[in-house]
């Protein structure tokens, strides 16, 4: 017990000067930049429709298990989240991070390491002091510590608060890849969606026009209709060929599509058939105010992080003009016989201190504190540029929302129009009053609105996919 207080007696003053090291850094004090954006969204004819009404949930209160309430879809967004492997790259990239930052905080402590040594040597006689053959025998145990660096001007904490920015820039750089992951999904589930509906169109079409072609085969026979006629409802039926092998190909690659990202095969129960399959609870989303979606963005986050880590690395770089202070200490018991090791007067300690001042670099401090101050004033431009990038994203989301429902009800009515004059050619056709020309006509409109009506509703369901996503959706 003595000779462990004696060890204790010895450290102790060690541990002073380590608590006794100075707490602040020399990084500069860090303010977050203005947002170089309006404080308002745009407004316009575009935005009409945008305005927060009573009722409009905030995306943040809003879960992605809520948004995409079609259980089908939900359970391939939960697949995606398990199996994707560039979610599973950053995932293990924030496992990497952690393990760095826990490495720079552990600098900031000492290491103190117990050692054992024995040392057999036989000095000859023309190195001995007596002149003769010695034999020397030596026994040490201890503790020590090793080139600890005593953190007076903070260089050591400015790296750990650079490695902790690092790690929470990474945490939300996971959050962004997850997020982006789900709207992605999303988007994939609906373009097979709109695509397999195309093809179902284009199916239904080839069946009636396989049927207009025997019955303007048939007239054709009778001396009723001409060659031309035929002729060309044979291609309105070719024509329907076509994009039935097109949309059959598109299907497929959407199916693939899907499956890369999911990471695995989805299962056929999962997949949608068309996009009436509604996927949304398609309820109104409130934009929010710009401040609002920027402290919600990962993305942004991120990029704050990253200023941050800059900001800090400044600190370790001022740090570095001033001395370092390094410890190596060590106390124990030493002895040339082994059983003479804890006995007598075989305790044994050294303290011993070491201090350097950088006086000629050939500027490479100064350099290196340039190098800082750049890379701080880069990130400071990068989380400007990444709050006006995501202003951009939202602005053009509501204004594309703000003028799809016009857009969708001008289409289907469309629709209808083009779908009552392919009835009107028909029966004037088969009345002998117009010629087979006009009932073309008026079904390639038909067919060319209803393509286009699916592809009004699938940008509708993906405007909602986006703007969930650049309002900071997705946790």
């Amino acid at each position: 017990m003595k000779k462990m207080h004696s060890i204790a007696k010895v450290l102790l003053p060690v541990g002073v000067l380590l608590l006794g090291a100075a707490c602040s850094t020399m990084a500069p004090q860090y303010s977050r930049p203005p947002a170089p954006v309006a404080s308002d969204w745009p407004s316009g004819d575009a935005y009409e429709k945008t305005k927060v009404e009573n009722g409009m949930r905030a995306v943040s209160d809003l879960p992605w298990e809520d948004f995409f309430a079609h259980e089908p879809l939900r359970r391939v967004i939960t697949q995606a989240l398990a199996n994707n492997r560039d979610l599973r790259v950053a995932l293990l990239n924030i496992e990497r991070s952690r393990a760095l930052f826990q490495i720079r905080r552990a600098e900031l402590f000492p290491e103190v390491d117990a050692s054992a040594a024995a040392l057999y040597q036989q000095v000859p006689a023309d190195l001995s002091t007596s002149r003769r053959a010695t034999k020397v025998e030596q026994y040490n145990v201890g503790l020590g510590v090793s080139a600890y660096e005593l953190d007076l001007f903070g260089r050591v904490r400015s790296l750990k608060a650079q490695a902790l920015e690092q790690y929470l820039a990474t945490e939300e750089a996971g959050r962004s890849v997850q997020m982006n992951l789900i709207s992605q999904v999303a988007n994939a589930w609906l373009a097979l969606a709109a695509d397999r509906e195309r093809l179902q169109l284009a199916e239904e079409t080839l069946a009636n026009q396989r049927e207009a072609f025997k019955l303007t085969e048939g007239r054709y026979k009778a001396g009723v209709s001409s060659a031309l006629d035929l002729n060309r409802a044979r291609s309105s039926v070719d024509t329907a060929r076509v994009d039935i092998a097109r949309y059959t190909a598109l299907v497929a690659q959407d199916a693939n599509a899907l499956n890369l990202l999911v990471g695995a095969t989805v299962p056929i129960e999962q997949l949608p058939e068309a996009l009436s399959d509604a996927p949304f609870s398609l309820e109104s989303i409130a934009p929010g105010l710009p401040s609002e979606v920027l402290l919600s963005r990962p993305d942004i986050l991120q990029a704050e992080r990253e200023l941050m880590a800059a900001n800090a690395s400044i600190g370790a770089a001022r740090a570095a003009f001033f001395p370092r202070i390094t410890l190596v200490s060590s106390a124990g018991y030493a002895s040339d016989a082994l059983s003479g090791l804890f006995t007598g007067d075989s305790f044994a300690w050294s303290f011993a201190p070491r201090i350097s001042l950088p006086i000629f670099d050939a500027g490479s401090n100064r350099a290196n504190l340039k190098v800082s101050e750049a890379d701080r004033n880069i990130a400071v431009a990068r989380y400007e540029k990444a709050i006006q990038t995501a202003f951009r994203e939202v602005a053009d989301a509501l204004a594309q929302q703000g003028t799809l429902d016009e857009q969708l009800a001008a289409q289907q009515s469309l629709t209808d129009a083009n779908g009552e004059t392919f009835r009107l050619s028909e029966a004037r056709y088969e009345k002998g009053v117009d010629s087979y020309l006009s009932v073309l006509d008026a079904q390639r409109s038909l067919y060319g609105s209803q393509q286009s009506l699916i592809s009004t509703r699938l940008a509708r369901l993906a405007n909602r996919v986006t703007l969930y996503k650049v309002l900071g959706g997705g946790s």
